[in-house]
């Protein structure tokens, strides 16, 4: 395995996993850089979520490295899991609590010096969350509105990585437009995204690259060009070659 110095701030490397004699990952290798979001496409099955559990420390591949900002989850575990941020794709979070509340609670838990009111209010107002709904209850809120609160805790604790799980689904047009604009503001702000979906076009209208996952084997990466970024419909053939057709 090389140990040359790399940019990325997500790295799988080889990766494989096996589940007794199913094999779930099948070398799989791609890198997200900082300020870039990276969509890993793919249906059920394809080995999307054990990705992101082998990125988690949740799960320990069975070769391969996944690095995040240049540590070696396996290695150490506690070092890779505070540069990174996990949105799944229902947001947990205290009903009974604020939004405010929320992020101050799981803040202090963290052990973070990024408990200031300014920094809160930044990290809120940065992903547009309305201000009157920063002092209510997130019990009554969209799902929507939870991942808002969600990114603006990753922002507040200042995380280089965000991993985001299925973050389209159960959203309508309006609410996945939002959305996306919300992975922009990271984006400038220099975070590296890895969001695993089924949503074709949704990744198609935020993503730098798109890896297309198919029984745990990368079939095919695409990166955005030029004003369209990406054509839908060479998406769909692709996707629909990869085994994957949504």
């Amino acid at each position: 395995m090389s140990d040359k110095v790399s940019t990325g701030a997500l790295e799988a490397i080889g990766l494989e996993h096996h589940f007794g004699v199913k094999t779930v990952l099948r070398g799989l290798s791609f890198t997200v850089e900082p300020g870039q979001i990276y969509a890993l496409l793919g249906g059920n099955g394809a080995g999307k979520s054990t990705t992101l559990s082998v990125f988690l420390g949740l799960v320990r591949p069975t070769a391969g490295q996944a690095r995040v900002c240049g540590h070696d989850v396996a290695v150490d575990p506690r070092a890779a899991r505070s540069r990174l941020a996990y949105v799944p794709e229902n947001v947990a979070l205290y009903e009974h609590l604020s939004a405010r509340e929320n992020i101050d609670y799981f803040l202090s838990i963290a052990g973070s010096e990024q408990r200031s009111p300014a920094n809160l209010d930044e990290a809120l107002e940065a992903v547009g969350l309305a201000r009157e709904a920063w002092e209510k209850r997130v019990g009554g809120f969209s799902k929507g509105m939870r991942q808002k609160v969600a990114i603006a805790l990753a922002i507040a604790r200042r995380v280089p990585v965000l991993l985001l799980d299925e973050p389209t689904s159960g959203l309508d047009p309006r609410a996945t437009g939002d959305f996306n604009r919300l992975l922009d503001t990271a984006r400038g702000r220099g975070v590296a995204t890895l969001m695993v979906t089924h949503d074709l076009l949704s990744a198609a209208e935020i993503a730098d690259r798109i890896g297309f996952l198919a029984q745990g084997r990368l079939e095919e990466e695409l990166a955005a060009t030029g004003p369209e970024r990406f054509d839908v419909r060479a998406l769909h053939q692709r996707y629909a070659r990869a085994g994957e057709a949504p």
